[in-house]
């Protein structure tokens, strides 16, 4: 009864403290003239094209008009939507972090400006076209996650763009293809807005304001775009992306000699309406996508690495946005990998995209290949999302992992199914979100204990925001496509792995102070979280709980402070460092406390430090690093992280050093072509890994990539394995 009493007080409050904002409305017309993309902005199309009116402050302040102004202009015709920024910055004053593209970090940490567009206008999901003044490009796709809209940048397609620098401004000419979009018609209003950072000030500021605590990406904030005339767009469209690869690699720890290797594939993109998508792969390679970054592990589960392959980025919210951030029902990276190695992908297709404005749908199914050691698999992943009540959704998904080629030995189950539906209600204004969620999954054993339920909601404002979570997952909750970690629990001394069903509480509070008169702080957010887990019989399992402060300065620079307590009770001994005398079960509480702080970003040189000590289960753990980066603006980042813990325990249970190098060198030659080197060394993981990736855009989405890859012992320094790939992929319009 509580709980809903707070829950009717947080929609009372909605009304109350919603904000009044009018969103401004972009007219666009049909270019005159030919535009030519070259930054010039010197066409007869632009002279007479309507100037958008001015930019509000987004962030840190969310009153009043931009510090520095933004000059905007849109015109059309049936091949693209052309934007045109005049951006005031003094030539001296500009902050540009790299040439490379697709670098989100970085990106917003330039000066930039960036077109967000919502064809479908469910206000949910977009598209983000950026550039800084040096040309450096970003896109993505916006998806909606609760109340914080999130920007995907692996997403690709094909767009022009140019800049040219001048003395008190710089510009950006932008032509995006209308086959780039999925939209129903240009009759229909468009949901529009742009971005606009100022590096000098360390601002934000947007055409459509958007509210403090949210996103400048946020669909539901942005401004009105609407079409002079109807036209019929160049929407429905066949791409192909052929790619060629030839490689060489030897294998030394077995002995191998060196074994050389041409392949092809195809990569096809059919419009099936100008919303709805069919990809299409054959012999996929994802050769020349970057190496994970490595990580020093000290927890008990296992960490989850971000999807970066193309195949698996577009609508990619469709299929992973169900569940929570303790339990994904679906996780990419479970086709085509297995424990880091990749496994063959024979073929796959994927449809995705609106198939009403309202109704938008996913299917995907691929095939991989049987090896010496893992079975050929089919996997088939359906999704709906059902827009209701404004901006909510009602989603309903199912996965199957089938057994195509059973190799004898293997004693993974024939099938693995999950299915579930969800319902996520989001306020119009953003600050409320609530979740409801049940799945279950099926195996040919038929257990039960096969259910996965749970309900969260989040309430956001200016000030606070306050949530909570609760879920309970089922022992037999087998998911062969998902990522549940804390279901998997290692048992060191039968050396297994058992599943525990178990309940989790999850809330967290924070504050959101922004000090009016400091010449020094944006922001000082004070946070407190937990995450406490029960077994299904209602036993103690752990708690992790955290009380934390974050200080944003002015100047870009960033303090955090943690005291961070677990309380555990071991379900099984556990080999935490690998000493081969697992600690004992029993009930553990330890804190840990740390400090770290990061340098102003927008100095060539730039760095951060840390430090983290306390007692660590029945011993004491010291975790240090460092980060230092300088920047030559803006064709080159060269940096290096450090990062070591020093875990004792006491007695026969051990200690151990556990010491992450990491180098790292960026140089654009130019803003179509990035060489890349970096190095890991990992004496956890006992590898010491060189990765040079040198890639060429020589046409829009066109690439030629030569790929180094070496690892050694890092122990004794003495090779593992080596290799080389030359990789070329075209884009082709029919």
């Amino acid at each position: 009864m509580k709980t809903f009493l707070i829950l009717a007080f947080l929609l009372t409050a909605e009304s109350v403290f919603a904000q009044s904002r009018t969103k401004p409305l972009a007219t666009v017309t049909r270019a005159s003239s030919v535009i030519q993309i070259d930054g010039e902005l010197n066409e007869e199309a632009w002279a007479i094209a309507r100037q958008l009116s001015p930019f509000f402050n987004k962030w840190p302040s969310d009153t009043g008009y931009a510090r520095v102004q933004t000059e905007v202009k849109i015109i059309f015709n049936e091949q693209f939507l052309y934007v045109a920024a005049k951006n005031y910055q003094k030539r001296e004053d500009l902050v540009i972090q790299t040439l490379k593209r697709d670098q989100l970090e970085a990106f917003w940490t330039s000066e930039a400006f960036s077109v967000v567009i919502d064809p479908i206008h469910q206000h949910t999901n977009g598209f983000l076209f950026g550039v800084n003044p040096a040309g450096a490009q970003l896109e993505g796709a916006v998806n909606l996650i609760g109340t914080w809209a999130r920007l995907n940048e692996n997403w690709d397609n094909k767009w022009f763009s140019a800049t040219k620098i001048y003395d008190e401004f710089w510009t950006a000419e932008i032509a995006i293809p209308f086959t780039a979009l999925r939209f129903k018609n240009t009759t229909s209003e468009w949901g529009l807005n742009f971005i606009r950072s100022d590096m000098k000030a360390n601002v934000f500021s947007t055409w459509s304001p958007v509210p403090l605590q949210l996103n400048g990406t946020d669909p539901a904030n942005m401004g009105m775009l609407q079409w002079e005339e109807s036209f019929d767009a160049d929407k429905s469209n066949i791409t192909l992306l052929p790619y060629l690869s030839a490689g060489i690699e030897r294998n030394h720890e077995e002995g191998e000699t060196a074994n050389g290797d041409v392949n092809g594939g195809l990569d096809m993109k059919v419009a099936l309406s100008s919303s709805l998508n069919l990809d299409v792969t054959i012999n996929p390679d994802f050769s020349n996508v970057e190496v994970d970054r490595q990580m020093t592990n000290v927890t008990r589960f296992s960490l989850l690495f971000p999807e970066r392959r193309n195949f698996f980025l577009e609508n990619a919210d469709l299929f992973s946005n169900f569940g929570s951030w303790m339990v994904q029902p679906f996780f990419s990276r479970r086709i085509g990998l297995h424990e880091g190695e990749a496994v063959p992908i024979q073929a796959g297709a994927r449809l995705s995209g609106n198939a009403t404005k309202t109704l938008r749908v996913g299917v995907m199914d691929i095939q991989t290949k049987a090896t010496d050691s893992l079975s050929a698999n089919n996997f088939l992943v359906m999704s709906a999302q059902q827009q209701v009540f404004g901006r909510s959704n009602l989603k309903i998904f199912g996965a199957n992992r089938q057994t195509t080629r059973k190799l004898e030995g293997d004693t993974q189950a024939d099938f693995n199914r999950t299915y579930g539906a969800e319902l996520q209600y989001i306020s119009q204004n953003g600050k409320l979100s609530t979740s409801l969620r049940g799945h279950g999954s099926q195996t040919p054993e038929r257990l039960r204990e096969n259910q996965y339920v749970s309900g969260q909601f989040n309430y956001l404002t200016k000030t606070f925001y306050v949530g909570s979570a609760l879920e309970k997952v089922g022992q037999n909750y087998i998911n062969d496509l998902g990522f549940i970690p804390r279901l998997y629990n290692y048992d060191a001394i039968n050396d297994t792995t058992v599943r525990i069903g178990h309940y989790s509480v999850n809330p967290w509070f924070g504050i959101l102070w922004y000090p009016k008169n400091s010449e020094l702080i944006n922001m000082i957010e004070p946070n407190t979280w937990s995450v406490i887990n029960y077994r299904s019989n209602g036993k103690f399992l752990e708690r992790n709980t955290s009380v934390n402060v974050t200080v944003s300065l002015k100047n870009t620079a960033e303090l955090f402070i943690d005291a961070s307590t677990t309380n555990v009770t071991l379900p099984f001994a556990a080999d935490i460092i690998d000493s081969g005398t697992p600690i004992p079960v029993a009930n553990y509480s330890f804190t840990q406390y740390t400090a770290r702080y990061k340098t102003d970003s927008r100095k060539a040189l730039n760095g951060a430090v840390s430090v983290s000590y306390g007692n660590f289960y029945n011993g004491k753990r010291l975790e240090y690093g460092a980060t230092l980066n300088f920047r030559r603006q803006p064709w080159g980042v060269f940096g290096v992280s450090y990062l070591q813990n020093d875990i004792v325990l006491p007695g026969e249970y051990g200690s151990a050093t556990f010491r992450l190098l990491c180098p790292r060198a960026e140089i654009s030659l130019r803003n179509n072509m990035w060489w890349t080197t970096f190095l890991q060394y990992n004496t956890q993981a006992e590898n010491f890994n060189i990765n040079s990736r040198f890639q060429w855009r020589f046409k829009p989405m066109s690439d030629l990539f030569i790929v180094y890859t070496d690892n050694y012992a890092s122990t004794d320094l003495k090779v593992k394995n080596r290799g080389v790939v030359v990789k070329m992929t075209w884009w082709l319009n029919l």
